[in-house]
């Protein structure tokens, strides 16, 4: 299969698209640092997005569109303009992936701020689920693809946020935003092999 992996600097899904034989190209204004470079299309996605692709797998911003951030909107009880607009766009971003002419698509991104109206979420996965002893909720809107099934379920006394300190989601300095948005190898591996499955 064709497949576009967009906002994906880290190449944690492209890579293991590849490794089941599928023409995956990660896509980001930021160069990748996954190590194959010869498979990343430093640009603006929205281009490609007019494209023949066999599936989309997107990981749009989330700073202005998660329920995380939405306390930043009323500071003192006023609503900030200028954030709300920022959101708006981000939303337009959003539906631009989502609404893509694609047969299959998957959109990831943290529980919402309801206040975007975004369309409802397909499903809940938890990096706890995969292999990985953290929580982090995060939503995945899909068209034309199954729900993820869980991979390799941690015990629950082993889980811990990911809000602790000492973890590689939460190295400090400028890299930290780019660390938080980084798949977990777990779920980058589940979603290659359920959703694409080895290339014939």
């Amino acid at each position: 299969m064709r497949i576009l992996v967009a906002c994906e600097e880290s190449q944690a899904v492209t890579k293991e698209l590849r490794r089941l034989g599928h023409e995956a190209y990660s896509c980001d204004i930021e160069p990748c640092s996954g190590g194959h470079p010869e498979w990343h299309l430093q640009q603006d996605v929205t281009q490609l997005l007019k494209m023949k692709w066999d599936m989309i797998i997107a990981h749009p911003p989330c700073t202005y569109l998660s329920n995380a951030g939405a306390r930043f909107l009323f500071p003192k009880g006023v609503l900030n303009e200028e954030r709300l607009q920022k959101g708006l766009k981000a939303k337009e971003f959003f539906m631009k992936l989502y609404n893509a002419d694609c047969p299959k698509i998957a959109v990831e991104n943290p529980i919402p701020s309801k206040i975007y109206g975004l369309p409802p979420y397909t499903q809940c996965i938890q990096p706890w689920q995969f292999g990985h002893p953290y929580k982090k909720k995060t939503c995945l809107w899909l068209k034309g693809l199954p729900e993820l099934e869980p991979t390799d379920i941690v015990p629950e006394e082993n889980r811990q946020s990911t809000k602790i300190a000492g973890n590689w989601f939460n190295k400090g300095g400028k890299e930290r935003q780019k660390n938080r948005a980084k798949t977990f190898p777990g779920i980058a591996k589940a979603m290659a092999e359920q959703w694409a499955g080895k290339a014939e």
